[in-house]
Parts: structure tokens; C-alpha cells; sequence
């Protein structure tokens, strides 16, 4: 039996970094174990600060910090993961018409891919909308609003420039409700550019078929949000769904839950809108999904020490793994403050697996929950202490920075922040593609020699 140990992490966002850095601290100096990294980018993106990016305030490259250089003894890989073989403890990566394929072996594996953006089976949604969960993502939003005020100043078909100057934005949470803060903060920005725009001519609506935005948050805190927002023109329809988009009208319905007693007929409306941002959740990757591990809800079902079911030396971390809190009966949520807590903790078991001592059970013990909603204005629930207005906004942004791992980073964060202060958005619409699929090439090289 081979003395030196392997450890696999799949994933490079707040979790898989997390992990790796903390298992780089444990066995600094320790040359038998190796630690392998595979993210299909090569970058950490800071999500926290996406509508930011979108809005024009931070630059793009920014809030990306490039993975390598976070590492100090960890063998990094830029690949997507094609095959999870946990009875043969190999990962497959896939090849493409430029690159091999190639099989890595593992000892302990941490699986922490993520999750992509949930359409709940809408496939004509998925195809029309606009996301908000890569920095793709962002830069295309930007684009297309940018594109939707340049037609919309030159025309003069008043139902259609309505339509165009017409962005509906799908989820009352985290993303949705901070996207459409910094929206309406760049179209009310950019309207100078384009004389031809009234104030009266943008609408942003946020639809959430819950009877509150910001579910989990404050009650009051997210009352003063919802009033916040509407001071500042943003319609806010609670208790409102979705029923379909076709590209050019939204046609919503009330989200009633069902009466034993009688039926009560849904109101029906429609919006004309060109513009549909879907930030209504998020589900696991596929590859997780389709995974043999035993799952629910589409996440892998781990134990107190975030092992995975029937494989021990599997860990589950983040928003590709299902954890049922004891306390209050229902499963965590995939916040980026979860997933490096249970990263820290499935580091500290990987390291007491391999050095054969006792394992730490994972607690869920949230520090608090944050949420920017326009220009100097936020909510802020730390430690039981609720804020919200320019206070909260403060602390927001001192703590997201302080969390970029960077000080380059930080720095350049902080001087964009500084000149929004005093110099208008830039306005101008970078053409880029949307990805092509890649070529898959055959598997050719079995192993990774370590």
C-alpha cells in the first residue's frame, strides 16, 4: 500500500478554495499527501459583487482572482469534470480538440462543483432570459441593458420604447433585490447620455412568488427594503409568479397556495418587456445529480462530518451537498458563508482521517446575513444586531472587502468604489460572444503519474 495519500478537490469556488488553503495548512510540511485542484476556470469569482459588475460600478476583472495564485503546494487543473467514479476512486477530466483527457486517482475525494441557475424545467426560459450567476453573466446583463437604451432613445414607437426601457427581474432574494438596485442605479446614471429617455420611461419589477422579499432575512429589515426600493421606482409584485416569457411579453399570476374550501381563480396580467432576468434559484451541477452518490433534492446526502453515504473518503461541501440543520428541521442553505464554514470543517476531517484521530461534527451557525439595495443604502443582520440605511452599507462594503483574498484586488475594488463617487458609468457596450459548446476529444492518457 502506498504511503502517500491523495486528495482530490473539485471545484474552485468559496468552497473548493477554502478547502485547499486550509488543507495546504495542515500539511505545509508534510510531502506524503498531495493535494490536486480541478475548476473549469482558473479563477475564484468574487458572486457577492456580480451586480456590480453588471452595473458598471467595479470592472470586471476585478472581482476575479486567478486560483494559482492562491495556491502554494496544490497541483491545479483547468478542466471540466467528464466521469465521478467513487468505487474505482478515479475522476475523469474531459479533453477538447487542444487538450487530452486524463483519469486522476484519489485516496479522499472533496467535491465541491457548486450549482447553476434553476429553470424548474423552463426550457424557453432558459433560452430567453438572463442569469446572473458567472461573470459571463454579468458583462452579457450589462450589454443588453446598455443595447436596450441606445434603440430606446432613437424610437419613436412609444409602446415599444416602453417595452425596451422595461426590465423585469425574476426572485425577491440576495440577487435578485441587489440586481435590481444596481440596475436602476445605471439606467438612472446613463439616462443623461441619451436625451431623447424620461425617468418616467424605466421600469424595473421585481416579481417573488413568496409573500415577502428576502426570505430567511429580519422581517423588519426586509420591510424597509421593500420601502427602500419602491421609494426609488422599483416595482416590487410579492406573491406573484411567473407563468411564461416569450421574449417579449412576461405573463405573471398570483402564487396563492391552494384552498381546501374552494377554488380561487389566479389573476392573470402581462408585462411588455424585452428584458427577462431569471435569479429565481439555484439547483446542483448535473454532473452531481447523475452521480451514483445518494441524493436529494439534487445535492449528495452527507452525514454530521459531511462524509458522503456509503463512501467515507467522499466529502460534500457547499451547494452541491444536502445537510439537514438538526435545529430547525430543514436544509442549509447554499450561501457562500455556508460553504466556507463546511470547507473549513471538511478540511479539519480530511486531516483527522489521515492522521487517524477524532472527526469534528459540522454545526450550522449563521454569523449574519447582508444585502445592498441601491446606491449607499443597505440591510444588515450580524450577530442579532439588525441595520439597515447607510450604516448597514458601510459595513457591507467593508466586509466583502476584507474578504477578497487579494490586496491587489482590494485595492482596485476600492479605487472603482472611489471614482463612481465622483465620475459618471462608463456606457459603453463590449461585444462579446456567448461561449461555443467545446469539442470533447476521446480519453487517451489514463493516469495522472503524482
Amino acid at each position: 500500500m502506498s504511503l502517500v495519500k491523495r486528495i482530490l478537490v473539485l471545484g474552485g469556488g468559496f468552497a473548493g478554495i477554502e478547502c485547499v488553503r486550509k488543507l495546504e495548512s495542515y500539511f505545509s510540511h508534510d510531502d506524503s499527501v498531495h493535494i490536486t485542484l480541478v475548476s473549469e476556470d482558473n479563477f475564484l469569482l468574487f458572486t457577492p459583487m456580480l451586480p456590480q459588475v453588471a452595473s458598471g460600478t467595479i470592472e470586471t476583472r476585478h472581482i476575479v482572482i486567478p486560483i494559482r495564485t492562491l495556491l502554494k503546494k496544490t497541483k491545479f487543473y483547468e478542466a471540466e469534470v467528464r466521469n465521478i467514479d467513487p468505487y474505482g476512486k478515479t475522476v475523469t477530466l474531459s479533453g477538447t480538440s487542444e487538450k487530452r483527457g486524463i483519469s486522476l486517482h484519489y485516496d479522499y475525494l472533496v467535491l465541491a462543483l457548486g450549482s447553476q441557475t434553476n429553470f424548474f424545467g423552463m426550457d424557453n426560459l432558459e433560452r430567453l432570459s438572463y442569469s446572473m450567476k458567472s461573470l459571463n453573466d454579468a458583462v452579457v446583463l450589462r450589454n443588453r441593458v446598455i443595447d436596450m437604451l441606445e434603440q430606446a432613445d432613437n424610437e419613436t414607437d412609444p409602446i415599444l420604447k416602453k417595452s425596451l426601457l422595461t426590465f423585469v427581474i425574476v426572485g425577491g432574494g440576495f440577487a435578485g433585490i441587489e440586481t435590481a438596485g444596481e440596475l436602476m442605479d445605471f439606467l438612472h446614471d446613463a439616462r443623461k447620455f441619451y436625451p431623447n429617455i424620461e425617468k418616467s420611461d424605466i421600469r424595473v419589477v421585481v416579481l417573488e412568488a413568496l409573500p415577502s422579499i428576502l426570505p430567511g432575512f429580519n422581517e423588519k429589515l426586509a420591510k424597509f427594503a421593500l420601502e427602500k426600493l419602491q421609494q426609488r421606482g422599483i416595482e416590487v409584485k410579492v406573491g406573484t409568479k411567473l407563468s411564461s416569457f416569450s421574449g417579449e411579453e412576461v405573463v405573471i399570476e398570483d402564487a396563492q397556495p391552494p384552498k381546501a374550501s374552494a377554488y380561487v381563480p389566479s389573476t392573470i396580467n402581462a408585462i411588455q418587456t424585452m428584458t427577462l432576468v431569471w435569479t429565481a434559484g439555484v439547483t446542483p451541477v448535473d454532473i452531481v445529480k447523475k452521480s451514483v452518490f445518494k441524493t436529494n433534492r439534487g445535492g449528495i446526502v452527507v452525514n454530521e462530518f459531511l462524509q458522503a453515504v456509503d463512501f467515507p473518503e467522499v466529502f460534500a461541501i457547499g451547494d452541491c451537498c444536502y445537510l439537514v440543520d438538526p435545529l430547525s428541521n430543514r436544509p442549509i442553505p447554499p450561501t457562500a458563508q455556508n460553504a466556507e464554514s463546511e470547507a473549513k470543517v471538511a478540511a479539519k476531517n480530511l486531516y483527522s482521517s489521515i492522521k487517524n484521530s477524532k472527526k469534528t461534527k459540522f454545526v450550522y451557525s449563521p454569523r449574519g446575513q447582508m444585502a445592498i439595495i441601491g446606491k449607499r443604502s443597505a440591510i444588515a443582520s450580524i450577530f442579532g444586531i439588525h441595520l439597515h440605511g447607510f450604516t448597514a452599507w458601510w459595513i457591507w462594503r467593508t466586509i466583502y472587502l476584507l474578504k477578497i483574498p487579494k490586496i491587489n484586488k482590494r485595492i482596485r475594488i476600492l479605487l472603482d468604489w472611489t471614482a463612481d463617487v465622483f465620475f459618471d458609468r462608463d456606457i459603453a457596450r463590449l461585444k462579446v460572444m456567448r461561449p461555443k459548446t467545446p469539442e470533447y476529444k476521446e480519453l487517451d492518457e489514463v493516469d495522472d503519474v503524482w
